[in-house]
């Protein structure tokens, strides 16, 4: 095994398979809560969050057993699915605390609930979706440890200006998980572009969760919790 392939499984098995980790644990613990806290979205009973943790802990399997053993190119068409999952599954998070609010009463749902539930599901979104961009980015990790960054999904600081960029320096998983953190945050590009339409699709899908969860539902949590 040569020093480029080494990298690349080392940032798949420990960082990949980390980032999937924290979203797994995020969800786990929603579901711990709400089972505490006798708390219930549309009549979903708390074991729904596990259901929705089961794609991030398969991808976390994948990442680690599959960089180990075969590489993570042999396994990133399987990752993209899981992510897929993953994504679909918080949109369907969002979709139930939005109908919950439409449907159920409100001194049904305690703002507690509501802000709890909601800051889970808007932590997977960033988890989630800086894994998208990772795997995304310029062919995905294994490629971007084994030539020069020509054709980017994304274009970060260091691509615009190289001499500041320490040597051998390539974006990491946590570099793009800082990424979604800011297109959640700021519903905007910052200091990373994105240059694709397929770049431009996940950011926007991203803002525009990021945006329901902090605009509609918070905004409605703070508001019972004010009554």
């Amino acid at each position: 095994m040569n020093a480029t392939d080494h990298e690349e499984r080392y940032e798949a098995r420990r960082e990949g398979a980390s980032a999937a980790v924290l979203l797994v644990a995020l969800l786990v613990l929603l579901a711990l809560v709400s089972w505490r806290g006798g708390w219930v979205l549309l009549e979903l009973p708390w074991w729904s969050w596990l259901v929705l943790a089961v794609p991030g802990l398969v991808l976390c399997i994948d990442l680690w057993l599959g960089a180990r053993r075969f590489g993570f190119a042999a396994t990133r068409a399987t990752s993209l699915v899981l992510l897929g999952l993953i994504v679909l599954g918080n949109i369907i998070g969002v979709a139930v605390l939005v109908g919950a609010l439409v449907t159920t009463k409100s001194d049904a749902l305690g703002g507690i609930q509501l802000l709890v539930t909601t800051a889970t599901v808007w932590a997977v979104n960033v988890v989630v979706f800086g894994l998208c961009y990772w795997d995304l980015d310029d062919g995905g990790p294994f490629e971007r440890a084994r030539h020069e960054r020509k054709t980017p999904d994304f274009r970060f600081a260091q691509d615009e200006t190289p001499e500041v960029a320490r040597p051998g320096w390539h974006p990491r998983v946590w570099d793009y998980a800082f990424v979604a953190l800011t297109s959640a945050t700021a519903f905007s590009p910052t200091d990373t572009m994105p240059l694709t339409l397929e770049a431009k699709l996940l950011v926007g899908m991203e803002e525009l969760v990021s945006l329901v969860l902090i605009v509609l539902v918070t905004s409605r949590a703070v508001s019972v919790l004010g009554t």
